[in-house]
């Protein structure tokens, strides 16, 4: 297959790790959990079955975080690709409402509706809610899906259908630890 001119074009251009909800400073805590996926190891490629489609299902993988600290009331999930050729990074899945008890989702629990109990989906910035896997640019190069958990000392309340920036100011402050799995993926 031929080069994608544009995505050649941007190659060098990226929104940067220090644009991810991960380095807001608002959302500084220890690093007291570990986020895995059977699906993927942190730092390689995310399996096709979960790359990003256009039409038809863009299914999560499952994922699993070690028991988070006392006082966690809420889990809050933050999937987001800082290798966009643009200011921010693209959000691919937003979800609250994870119950502290619970110690991972199964593969595809980011679909809307959810199939996990009190588990809310938030909108992505194309009006999407639940999960958009992987569809970076074509010759762009390899991409970061930096999935981030975070662990919460009060519920956030927001309602199913809010925003990257309305989650981000519920959370603000209110973070008692937090853990990130990375992913890549590429269309050459």
């Amino acid at each position: 297959m031929l080069a994608n001119p544009l995505g050649v074009a941007l190659r060098n251009r990226r929104a940067g790790h220090h644009t991810l909800a991960w380095a807001h400073p608002d959302l500084q805590a220890p690093d007291n959990l570990t986020l895995a996926s059977p699906a993927f190891g942190h730092g390689t490629p995310i399996p096709a079955r979960h790359r990003g489609r256009v039409f038809g299902a863009n299914v999560s993988p499952a994922l699993a975080w070690t028991p988070p600290p006392a006082g966690t009331v809420e889990l809050a999930l933050i999937v987001q690709d800082p290798d966009v050729p643009f200011g921010k990074p693209a959000t691919h899945g937003l979800a609250l409402g994870i119950a502290p008890t619970l110690t991972g989702i199964a593969e595809n629990a980011l679909a809307n509706p959810s199939p996990v109990p009190g588990l809310r989906l938030g909108k992505g910035p194309l009006g999407r809610r639940g999960y958009a896997g992987p569809m970076p640019i074509r010759s762009h190069g390899p991409h970061t899906y930096v999935f981030q958990i975070f662990a919460l000392s009060r519920a956030t309340g927001l309602p199913d259908g809010f925003s990257l920036d309305q989650m981000l100011t519920a959370l603000a402050g209110h973070v008692l630890g937090r853990a990130r799995l990375d992913g890549t993926y590429e269309i050459s």
